[in-house]
Formats: C-alpha cells, structure tokens, sequence
C-alpha cells in the first residue's frame, strides 16, 4: 500500500506506507514532513511495521531524534499499531510511550480506530 491522505474528524492525515523506508534520523523525519505538507496534512501516521526493532530501543537514539524533530516544527504524529512487545520489555519505553500519550503532539496507539477516537476527543475539548 502506497502512502496516502484523508481527513479523520477534520484533520488532514499523511499515513506512511508500511513497507515504505525506515526513518533512521532527523533527515528522514524532515523528508516526512515534507511529504505531509505536500498533501496539507498536520498529522503524520507512522506505522509500526515502517520503523523496526532500533526505534523502540531508546539507547539507540533513533526515536528521540527523530521525535525531536517533529516536536521541534510542531508537527503531530501518531505511531500506529503494537507495540507491546516492546514496551513490556522495556520501562523506560512504557514510560516514554506514557508521557507521549498525555500530550497531544507525539501519539503511541494500537490502531486507526483508536486515533480517530483520541481526534474526535480533542475536536470536542476544543470546540
């Protein structure tokens, strides 16, 4: 499946193709934002499958500074699918993933459902 955009609850979206390449550094992040903006979206969807084992290892570095980077430009992104696995492997991860998920700019969840419920909840709180 190519990368492609749609709305969810008035929200522009940019989803990654799974099979499409890993993001490994802040380059990679700022090639995504650029895809993203092209198609005018404000939130980036990342599948699981596109980012592999290294990302959730947080000494790897690979997941901060590529989160960083999108924190630095104020660009949402959503990390979508499973990641128990990983979490449950690691506390710092789970607590990462934890911290991540009160905010609104950094989403960890397991499926598109549960972002269009996390963006329904927000257009509320905001209207």
């Amino acid at each position: 499946m190519p990368a492609r955009a749609y709305e969810i609850h008035g929200v522009r979206v940019f989803e990654c193709a799974p099979e499409g390449p890993r993001p490994r550094n802040d380059r990679d992040a700022v090639e995504l934002m650029s895809a993203a903006w092209e198609h005018g979206a404000g939130l980036i969807v990342i599948p699981v499958e596109q980012l592999g084992g290294d990302f959730f290892r947080l000494s790897s570095g690979i997941a901060g500074e590529i989160l960083q980077k999108f924190a630095t430009y104020g660009v949402r992104v959503a990390i979508v699918g499973d990641i128990s696995g990983y979490v449950a492997a690691s506390a710092s991860l789970r607590d990462f993933v934890y911290e991540s998920n009160r905010g609104g700019h950094i989403w960890f969840v397991p499926n598109l459902e549960e972002l269009g419920r996390r963006l329904k909840d927000r257009a509320k709180r905001e209207d």
